[in-house]
């Protein structure tokens, strides 16, 4: 069961280096060969100063975000559900970009399979000025161990 208290709890920042070799992997994992993920010439060419991260490659990025501190579950009961991304800026190959993580909502809802809980997550990515370059939030399933 979530922590019904855990709306508004932060994780400190941590440093995610943005390196192209990982922009190049998570591309083809996602089968999207778009050549201003892995060409440097041709991301110059479309107006980027280096490589571009796909839209969705802040989800592999990581937080100091203990779940079992923020949520009070382990991570092992949580089913990642949804997950949606803002952007003020593109993501580049040599970005270094700290993320934390802030519980938005807890909520306790009754679906087919009975009682879940469900919380919400925000990740805000910044560069080393401070300035945002993107948030994330995502959607979290537990559900409860005993039912209703």
């Amino acid at each position: 069961m979530l922590d019904k208290n855990a709306v508004g709890r932060t994780s400190p920042p941590t440093l995610n280096e943005v390196e192209k070799g990982a922009i190049r992997r998570f591309a083809e994992a996602l089968g999207d060969f778009n050549p201003v993920y892995y060409d440097e010439e041709y991301a110059r060419a479309a107006g980027y100063p280096t490589v571009v991260a796909p839209p969705t490659f802040p989800a592999c990025f990581h937080s100091s975000a203990d779940l079992r501190e923020l949520l009070g579950v382990t991570v092992k009961s949580l089913l990642h559900t949804e997950q949606t991304f803002e952007y003020e800026r593109p993501i580049l190959a040599g970005d270094r970009i700290f993320v934390a993580t802030r519980v938005a909502d807890v909520q306790e809802r009754t679906g087919p399979a009975g009682r879940m809980d469900v919380a919400v997550l925000e990740d805000e990515g910044r560069d080393e000025e401070g300035a945002l370059v993107f948030r994330s939030r995502r959607t979290l399933v537990v559900r409860s161990s005993r039912e209703p």
